[in-house]
Order: C-alpha cells, then structure tokens, then sequence
C-alpha cells in the first residue's frame, strides 16, 4: 500500500484573496482525526477575486470549470468549491447547475469526482437537521446580503432576521474577530428561530463561536465552513462528525440544547 492510501485526498475550489477556507475546514477535519482513524490532505485551485462584489464574483465562478480541472489532475476523492455569494448570487438554484457543471469538467478530464459547494451544503445542512426558519450573520454588502436571503428562501427556509456587516474587501473579511460572531447573534432576532448562522460566508472566520453561541442561546448554530465540512464527508462516506463544528457535526444530529423562547 502507497503512503498516499492511507490519506483521503480534498480538493477546494478557493476564491483567490480567501484566507479562511484553507483554515477553518482543514481544522476541523483535523480535530476530527484525533478520535477517528481517516486522515485527510488538502489540494487548492484558485479563482481570481479580490472584492466581493456581484461583477467579480461573476468573472470568478466562470473560472471554476479550470479549476474542477485542475484538482482532477490530482484525482482527489471530492471537490468543494467554497463561496457561498458567488454561488447565490448566480441565481436561484444555481448551487445545483455549478455541481453539475463541474462534476462535468473533472468526468470529462477522466476523474469522475463528486463536486460541493457551501452554498448547497448550507441549505442541505439547514434542511437535514428539519430548520424551517433561522437568522444569519453576513459580512457582506446589503445589496449581495439580500440576494442570499432571497435564495435560503427560495429553497424553503425563512430567514427571521440577518446582519449585514458590508465589508466588500474580502481580505478584509478574513481579518476579522473569528470571536466576533459570539456576541453580533445577539442583536439578532433570534425569536422561534431553529437555528443561527453564525457566517454565511467561508471567507468570515467564526470556527470558535460556533459552539458558544450554541451554548449562551441554546440554539443549533452552523456556518458555511460547518455545513462544507460536513458534506465533504458525506460525499467521501464517513462519519459526518468533527469536534468544535456544533450540531451539525455532532454525528449529522442537533445537540440536545435547551430551547429559547
């Protein structure tokens, strides 16, 4: 046996100024690796984008197709294409065609290879776990924020309350207080909610808040980087659980937590 066999290859998809995405998934699969036995390399093919704004999202997503084909070279076991604006802002539904249209590109380079992207891992995850209505935090702009509550509720899940922090520098997302969300749930309306969002955005660090927010509002709390982590998993068929990553990866089952009126 190869000492690369023993390893399950990830590819990402990554926006060129994301900082984040190689950082907080990685983490949590690593943490993942200290109670069960796979392990895990990771592989980057980059889009260029440096403000996160709907013309450059627009040029960048239309590089994805390169970069499903690049990863492929690497014959890695699944892809996850991690921007979850560009992918909503491309319509709604369009987390659908992307995974279609690079599962197309990495068949047709002869590596057949499940494609994600965390625009479709978050509703899947939202969904999975029964959520009917949740409020979210956003770093983006107001006008790209509410193009992603108009997709979470096109896809049946009512958006209750969200904040946008309109940052349109994506390095400057990345700078941000991965603390931060911890205490910004609470000027949310988090009223009947059945879940939190604590960023939906993989570029928005909040890996450490994930679990306190889930503590202090006794609400199930996830991320974009949460749900892509989570069906990575799923698309490689292990066990869908990584400590630190809440109660979606809490062996895909909300966390018994006490509910808020």
């Amino acid at each position: 046996m190869s000492y690369t066999s023993h390893y399950r290859r990830v590819g990402l998809i990554v926006p060129s100024s994301n900082l984040t995405m190689e950082t907080e998934i990685p983490a949590l699969l690593k943490a993942r690796e200290a109670i069960l036995p796979e392990r895990f390399t990771f592989h980057s093919s980059r889009m260029r984008m440096k403000s996160v704004v709907k013309e450059e999202l627009e040029a960048m997503d239309a590089d994805s197709v390169r970069c499903a084909t690049e990863l492929s070279d690497a014959a890695v076991e699944v892809q996850a294409y991690a921007c979850l604006v560009a992918i909503m802002s491309m319509g709604l539904g369009y987390h659908r065609a992307s995974r279609e249209k690079l599962e197309k590109a990495a068949a047709d380079n002869g590596c057949p290879t499940p494609v994600l992207n965390s625009a479709g891992a978050l509703i899947d995850g939202l969904k999975d776990m029964g959520v009917k209505k949740v409020s979210i935090i956003c770093p983006y702009m107001k006008p790209l924020t509410a193009m992603v509550v108009d997709y979470i509720e096109n896809e049946g899940i009512e958006v209750q309350d969200f904040m946008a922090l309109e940052i349109p520098d994506n390095l400057k997302v990345a700078s941000q207080d991965p603390t931060a969300p911890a205490e910004l749930w609470r000027k949310l309306d988090i009223r009947g909610v059945d879940a939190i969002v604590a960023s939906a955005c993989v570029q928005m660090p909040s890996l450490p808040s994930i679990e306190m927010i889930e503590r202090a509002s006794g609400v199930p709390t996830v991320s974009a980087a949460v749900a892509t982590t989570r069906q990575i998993l799923r698309n490689l068929d292990l066990t869908e659980v990584a400590p630190g990553g809440g109660a979606l990866l809490a062996n895909g089952v909300p966390s018994a937590l006490p509910k808020v009126a």
